[in-house]
């Protein structure tokens, strides 16, 4: 529904993709982009896939995914940064 620049492509391996998009979505959610949108049929469409995140936040986010470390941390979205949890 909108159009797409490609500005950086990862290769992680050993990770499952649904698992991984799931991880995305749940690690990203506080950023999600709370927006509604017509569709070509002019039906209201919510976008589950928009998210509002610092692309510095997304290279953070693949590193912590590659080492494993990913689950020592939470998203900020008020400070649009990665926390340690506690």
């Amino acid at each position: 529904m909108a159009g797409v620049t490609v500005v950086a492509n990862y290769e992680l391996f050993g990770i499952n993709r649904n698992k991984l998009e799931k991880l995305i979505h749940r690690f990203f959610g506080s950023a999600r982009l709370k927006i509604e949108i017509k569709d070509r049929f002019g039906r209201p469409v919510i976008p589950q896939e928009w998210f509002c995140v610092p692309f510095n936040c997304i290279e953070q986010v693949v590193d912590r995914i590659k080492d494993g470390s990913i689950v020592d941390y939470t998203y900020d979205a008020k400070t649009a940064s990665l926390v340690k949890a506690s």
